[in-house]
This record gives structure tokens, sequence and C-alpha cells, in this order.
């Protein structure tokens, strides 16, 4: 093998290297982005879940004054 040869073998491993590794920080970079939407989703959806909660209870206790026929007050 020539030198002429095993430079122009460097540059190619070089160059796939560097794609190799850009893939990979592509990759790393979508699923960051992915898990940040699924978290922010999950959030929300907590949030909702504890809106509905809290409405139920609210008007669960007033609808259990009503039916005993007692006031708060």
């Amino acid at each position: 093998m020539s030198y002429n040869e095993r430079d122009n073998d460097k540059e190619r491993k070089e160059a796939l290297d560097q794609v190799a590794n850009g893939m990979r920080a592509n990759r790393r970079e979508k699923h960051e982005n992915h898990t940040r939407k699924m978290n922010r989703l999950w959030m929300w959806l907590g949030v909702v879940i504890l809106i509905f909660i809290l409405l139920f209870w609210i008007f669960g206790i007033g609808t259990a004054e009503d039916i005993m026929g007692t006031t708060n007050g």
C-alpha cells in the first residue's frame, strides 16, 4: 500500500467518523425533543385530571349537603 493510498484511507475513515458522529448527535437531539414533548404532554394531562377531581369533589360535597338538607353557615 502506498503512502497516498494510506492517506486516502485515513481521510475516508475520518469522514465516515464525522458522519457517524453527526448522525448520533441528530438522533440524540430528536430523542431529547421527543422526551421534552412527552413530559409536557403528561404534565398537562395531570393538570386536567386534577382539575376534574377538584370539580368533582367540590360539586360532590355540595350534592351531599343538598341530599342531607344541611348547609354550612
